[in-house]
Formats: C-alpha cells, structure tokens, sequence
C-alpha cells in the first residue's frame, strides 16, 4: 500500500508514527512504542543556567520559517530514521498546514529547531538538532510555551531519551498514551493562532508560572 500524507495523519490520530531503518532504507515502519515518551506542558523544566540562557535573547527563534532545513538538520548525523520518502512526506504535510517547525538563529545561520505534526489538540514531536550549545533546548522551552498558548494539551516526544527527561520529559504506558490522545484529539488547536512572545523572559515567565 503507498504511503501517503493523509495516511500519515491518520496513522497520528490512532497512536502510531512512520521510521525508517536508516537514512538509505526505501522502507518505512510504523512504530507504536510500549511506553510512550511525552512532555507535559505544565510540567516542562527551566533550568537556573536555561533561564538565564533564554533571557539574555542571543538567538533569534521564529516558527515554519525554514522547515525543509530543520529537516535537514535533524538528519545530519551518523544514523537518522529520516530517509527520503519520510522528508517528502513531512514536507507534503507542512505544504498542506500539518506540520510546523521551530527554527533558532544566530544572525542568519540556523542553529537549532524541532519539528513535528498536529493532530487535534496533540502535537506529535518528530526530531530537534543543535548546532551549538543549549540551541535544542531553547527550541523546547519557545516550543512548549507556544503550544500551551495556542492551545495544546499533549506534546507527544515518541521516546523517552536522558536530554529530554532533565527537561521533564516522563514516559507513559501505551494505554494511557492513546488516551491521553484521544482525549487530545477532542480539542481544536492552531498552531498558527499566535505569534511568538517578544522576549525570552516571557517564555521563563509563564513557565514559572504554570509549572
């Protein structure tokens, strides 16, 4: 069966996400992991160095500015699940308003960002990069401040990995993952509702205040 952008998302709906063995693999897998990574969204951690780091406002971030480079970022490394058909896919489904990056700057070079997909009230996590120290992190903490504002309730990680659980990240059986999901999927997120904050300090701001 061909693999399409609208089986994709519908794959997202019931709990499941497409991979690849390794970046020169023409195939693609459906993976539905025993325990589920996420984050949640009052629970994401600001560190004291993370704070002071976002508040100085070193980099510039902006949203689906450059979303085939974060692609591209998050695949430069030794072993990616991101093979050829997996970018045209995701860049089918960013073309068709479903998938959104996050990109961070330093002046015009693109440092870090994260991508990933919106079902509902969900957003699905795909992969982050950082090109220099803390970029990936700075990438989370805009990232989870501009879900909750515009409306998300589940941030789907996929894995659990050592970086994303010092952020706060926690892993959740299949079953509560799915309802957790379908719960999300009740609600009508945009991610496109808002712009960004001004300001580093809002997002450590609003942080210290939901969490």
């Amino acid at each position: 069966m061909s693999i399409t952008p609208q089986l994709v998302l519908q794959a997202y709906r019931v709990g499941v996400f497409p991979m690849a063995e390794h970046r020169d693999d023409p195939d693609i897998f459906w993976v539905d992991p025993r325990l589920r990574g996420i984050i949640p969204l009052d629970g994401f951690h600001i560190s004291r160095s993370l704070a002071r780091t976002l508040r100085q406002d070193r980099v510039s971030v902006s949203v689906n500015r450059a979303f085939a480079d974060v692609m591209e970022g998050c695949a430069e490394r030794e072993e990616t699940w991101i093979n050829d058909q997996i970018v045209d896919l995701y860049r089918d489904l960013h073309a068709s308003g479903h998938a959104h990056s996050l990109e961070i700057w330093d002046g015009s070079g693109l440092v870090g960002g994260v991508y990933g997909v919106a079902v509902g009230g969900a957003f699905c996590g795909e992969s982050m990069f950082s090109r220099r120290r803390d970029a990936s992190k700075i990438a989370l903490a805009w990232l989870v401040d501009h879900l909750r504002r515009t409306g998300f309730v589940l941030f789907d990680t996929q894995f659990l990995t050592e970086h994303l659980a010092s952020l706060g990240g926690i892993e959740i059986p299949r079953r509560e993952y799915h309802a957790r999901l379908a719960e999300a999927l009740t609600h009508d997120a945009d991610f496109n509702a808002l712009p960004l904050p001004a300001s580093g300090q809002e997002v450590v701001q609003r942080n210290t205040q939901t969490s």
